[in-house]
């Protein structure tokens, strides 16, 4: 084969290669959006059936028609609500061009048979407040009946004890004095048919020993209220156990929850490890194909000086090109792997931008010439990269962290070092060192090493000042942005404790700089 057709084919796969790559990155971008997206669908699944059974508990204490109507319309919503979301498992469900590549994370056994039994279960909830409707609309009647029918108990109760008074009888006060205490034990205390019975008894008792109209209308009502009364016991506790039911379902619908986020992030892990080889293969067969590529020329000999000259020139050209596309890809991968990181978490669009743009000015008036600088805004996206391995709940939390939260959190800055410090490239090792220091503090207190002053690299210390200054400036999950006065006195405070120095003084130096570069990569919502 010629020389000419060696750099022709040599170029067509070099360019296919980075096609390749190219298609790589929308996958792995596509791929955590489809995860991120089933995840949430998950949590609002859960949550929908913890409203469902809220409203289940809320409507055992209505005590009238129209709020248990209000309240089984309000029911309907919610079961409308859960069934649209459970469309959205079935529309991913449905094969796409990626799936061609990679399965969709719904087609996995844990996964699901997971959601199979939460859609399951929403059934039994239903069931559960269906029945939690009639009892309750049961209750509610014979309560109705229960307050017409108690005065009335009441009103003849207090004339007998009257009566019984004036005839000041020992034995029929100390009758009566059962029947009352049997009245309250089955209206207020104990309500079942046992004490009930008793009470009837005590009541024939005295009938037997002082018998007359009021004593004979007595029994009469006592047999209505009592009914009343025992029946409304036997309604709460059917209800108190069909509530029972429902929590439980709602408990082990959270563990199917977490058990479902705990596959994703599993698989989610493998996909990005998978991926970042991939692509670091094919950057490698790249540059061994150039390597050939200049071998082959050189051993050329058959060409004259001029043609090879010529086609030296022409190839340079086109490797420069190709480096410059390498280059470039490679710097499009590690700013979407940073861009990834920060996703997870929610964080502003351009956050990474920013603090990218803010590492390199701080670096330029620090001292760091043009090259390093420019690479320290190519490395400092992936600062946070290492929060691909935080769970959801503790990363999207809307508040603060408990200790044990904190604790999982703050091993991101580790987690990300470990990611990249294998790697021998300038870039992903300079990645690995603001990965790891970037919440390092000047005065010690900060972590995952606790240095101090200039045993902090300045890497990361440049990339902890720029990533504080946007996100103090940026809206989050657990917080609202600050204003700019806030922020700056809060820098003046931290001078010398969280900062370096004189990163401070060249923040405040150049303010205008840094205010220019928020405006221009400010979020779009």
């Amino acid at each position: 084969m010629s020389i000419k057709k060696i750099v022709k084919f040599s170029f067509i796969l070099i360019l296919f290669i980075i096609a390749i790559i190219g298609i790589i990155n929308t996958i792995v971008i596509y791929q955590i959006k489809e995860n991120n997206l089933a995840k949430q669908s998950i949590n609002n699944l859960v949550s929908m059936q913890e409203r469902m059974n809220e409203l289940l508990k809320d409507t055992i204490t209505l005590d009238s028609i129209v709020e248990l109507d209000k309240a089984k319309e309000d029911f309907v919503k919610y079961e409308l609500e859960f069934e649209k979301i459970q469309e959205t498992f079935k529309e991913q469900d449905k094969n796409d061009l990626i799936d061609f590549f990679i399965t969709g994370i719904n087609k996995d056994e844990v996964i699901a048979k997971r959601l199979e039994l939460l859609f399951k279960s929403e059934q039994e909830i239903e069931k559960a407040f269906d029945s939690i409707y009639l009892l309750q609309e049961s209750k509610i009647e014979l309560l109705e009946q229960f307050n017409s029918d108690y005065p009335i108990e009441n009103e003849i109760r207090k004339k007998i004890d009257h009566e019984i008074i004036e005839q000041k009888d020992f034995k029929l006060s100390q009758l009566f004095g059962d029947v009352k205490y049997y009245s309250k034990e089955v209206l207020y205390q104990k309500r079942d048919r046992e004490t009930f019975e008793k009470w009837l008894g005590k009541i024939q008792l005295l009938k037997n020993s002082y018998d007359n109209v009021d004593t004979q209308k007595y029994l009469q009502i006592v047999e209505k209220v009592g009914t009343q009364s025992v029946k409304i016991k036997d309604i709460e506790d059917k209800e108190f156990e069909i509530r029972n039911i429902s929590l439980n379902i709602i408990n082990i619908n959270k563990n199917y929850s977490f058990e479902i986020e705990e596959k994703i992030e599993k698989l989610s892990s493998n996909f990005i490890n998978i991926t970042y080889i991939s692509i670091l293969i094919l950057l490698i067969i790249v540059i061994s194909f150039l390597t050939l590529l200049a071998y082959k020329v050189y051993k050329n000999v058959g060409l004259s000086v001029d043609e090879i000259e010529t086609k030296i020139e022409d190839g340079l050209i086109e490797i420069t090109k190709l480096n410059q596309e390498i280059e470039k890809t490679q710097k499009e991968v590690v700013f979407t792997m940073g861009a990834i990181g920060e996703s997870r978490s929610k964080e502003t669009g351009n956050h990474v931008k920013r603090v990218a743009e803010y590492s390199k000015l701080l670096a330029l008036y620090y001292g760091l010439d043009e090259k390093e600088a420019e690479m320290l805004k190519q490395a400092s996206p992936m600062h946070d990269i290492g929060k691909v391995a935080i769970p959801d709940a503790i990363l999207n939390k809307p508040g603060r962290f408990d200790e044990a939260e904190r604790e999982i959190m703050n091993t991101h800055a580790a987690l990300g070092y470990e990611m990249l410090k294998h790697s021998d490239r300038p870039l992903l090792k300079m990645a690995a060192i603001v990965a790891n220091e970037h919440h390092e503090k000047w005065d010690g207190s900060g972590y995952p090493r606790g240095a101090s002053g200039e045993d902090i690299h300045i890497y990361g210390r440049i990339t902890a000042l720029a990533d504080v200054f946007d996100a103090l400036g940026s809206d989050r999950v657990y917080k609202e942005a600050w204003n700019d006065e806030k922020i700056f006195n809060l820098f003046k405070e931290e001078k010398g404790k969280h900062f370096d120095p004189k990163l401070v003084d060249i923040f405040f130096e150049h303010l205008d700089e840094f205010l220019k570069i928020r405006e221009t990569f400010k979020d779009k919502f």
